[in-house]
């Protein structure tokens, strides 16, 4: 890849047309990602696996995903980041395509994994572009295009699932997301190119360590293995290790030491894995529990990734205005009530189940928002690209770590409702769930308060670096 040093800072007026394509490409993206969960059930029945199996799936693809993002991201430091998004968008395409030609499970598996390897490219274009092409003031709507290009997809993703399900075979759903090769002119076009900040090596040691460590405490609990956790326990201590010692470490211990951006972190990791509920469990509850089939669950879950979608505009303009405190209370609010109304009527008719859903799905989007501003306001200039790659990926390893416990949580049994208004038996097990998420999500709202909305920390005071920097 070329890292000369011929090119010039990005130019602040392409920042709207980018991310008008990063919204296509967020859309395009979290819609594959999504495609197969709603038809696990039917991956395990015909290739004749757990469900916990078939959920690797899932599992793996955010896995990969998660340590694509800081892969990228450092790798943004020295490469121009159109020819990082083109290498990303080729492999993506040549997963897709391996899946369509699938006749195992681990054919499809392989698939999935270089489907992740390729769309992690994409979290870490979609937090690099906001912040490097408009001013702090103007962020909150930059990154709400991200946030509707999420919700998009969300909508979409179940839709189309349901729809190829219903006349074709589920291989087929690998198809559409080879749209995305027809946005990479439009990339080449119009992304800057400027020179490396820093040029210097790539920390390939620490990369692999802290890969080892957290696929194999994800391999640790959905396998329940005691010793594959300590192993990516030990992998994690060594990794931390390598960070103090090594002269180019692939994460920068100064980075850590931000008390603001380490709390973000931790409320980015509970929100990750609160979240994945939505599009995890909630296809599960309705499949089991309600016997609905695939394709009836996907535009079940269509109306609620609309609306997400039709709000994250105003998300974005309300944090540019109000601030992010009064976003994220307002989104924490409703996924709680999100939660409290699944943990209600999870036996109920499924038409409580999709009205209750609008709120959570809407709640997520704006959250996302909130959080994402919060962060970018958190960090130096010269911390952007690896930061905002850290915080993407410790919100997908949440989800990777929680599916793997949602998975073996449902598989289980409760013969008692914690939840009093809940009174079908076989609905026991999601309205327990669902209550605890409830009162989790309270509690990261207390942290999130306290944390950045008190006198003196605002996640809403500007930073000085504006649209400065490198693309």
């Amino acid at each position: 890849m070329d890292i000369s040093p011929s090119a010039s800072a990005p130019s602040p007026d392409k920042g709207p047309i980018l991310m008008r394509l990063m919204l296509l490409t967020t859309a395009l993206t979290s819609m594959s990602a999504l495609m197969l969960n709603i038809v696990l059930p039917q991956i395990s029945r015909e290739l004749h696996l757990s469900l916990g199996q078939a959920s690797w799936l899932s599992t793996s693809y955010t896995l990969i995903y998660a340590l694509g993002t800081v892969a990228y991201g450092k790798l943004a430091d020295r490469y121009r980041l159109k020819n990082l998004l083109t290498f990303g968008l080729v492999v993506f395409a040549a997963g897709s395509l391996i899946g369509l030609a699938s006749q195992s499970f681990w054919m499809t598996l392989l698939a999935r994994c270089l489907q992740s390897a390729g769309a992690s490219v994409v979290p870490a274009t979609a937090m690099i572009v906001p912040v490097r092409y408009f001013a702090p003031e103007r962020r909150g709507s930059a990154l709400s295009m991200t946030s509707v290009g999420l919700a998009i997809g969300s909508a979409l993703g179940p839709a189309v699932s349901a729809l190829i399900v219903s006349f074709a075979h589920w291989r087929w759903l690998f198809l559409p997301p080879l749209l995305l090769l027809l946005l990479l002119p439009f990339y080449r076009r119009h992304l800057d190119l400027a020179p490396a900040d820093r040029p210097g090596s790539f920390d390939w040691v620490g990369g692999g360590l802290l890969a080892a460590s957290i696929a194999l405490l994800l391999l640790g609990v959905t396998n329940r293995s005691a010793t594959l956790a300590v192993c990516g326990l030990a992998a994690l201590a060594l990794f931390a290790l390598r960070v103090r010692r090594a002269r180019e470490p692939f994460i920068r211990p100064a980075l850590l030491r931000n008390p603001r951006y380490a709390a973000g972190l931790a409320v980015m990791f509970a929100l990750g894995g609160i979240g994945s509920s939505l599009y995890f469990v909630t296809p599960l509850l309705l499949g089991e529990v309600h016997r609905m089939s695939s394709a009836s669950i996907g535009f079940a879950m269509v109306p609620a990734a609309a609306a997400a979608a039709i709000l994250g505009r105003f998300g974005g303009r309300l944090a540019d205005r109000k601030g992010n405190m009064c976003l994220f209370a307002a989104a924490a609010c409703m996924l709680a009530a999100c939660f409290l109304l699944l943990s209600t009527f999870a036996g109920a008719p499924q038409a409580w189940i999709v009205v209750s859903l609008v709120l959570g799905n809407a709640g997520q989007s704006l959250i996302g928002i909130a959080m994402s501003n919060t962060i970018s306001r958190t960090l130096a200039k010269d911390q952007v690209a690896i930061g905002m790659s850290l915080f993407s990926m410790t919100g997908f390893i949440a989800q990777g770590l929680l599916v793997g416990i949602y998975a073996i949580a449902i598989g289980g049994s409760a013969p008692v409702s914690w939840n009093p208004l809940n009174s079908i038996p076989g609905s026991y097990v999601y309205g327990n769930l669902y209550l605890l998420l409830a009162l989790s999500m309270l509690a990261v709202l207390v942290v999130y308060a306290v944390t950045f909305g008190t006198p003196g920390r605002r996640s809403d005071a500007p930073r000085s670096f504006g649209t400065t920097g490198r693309s």
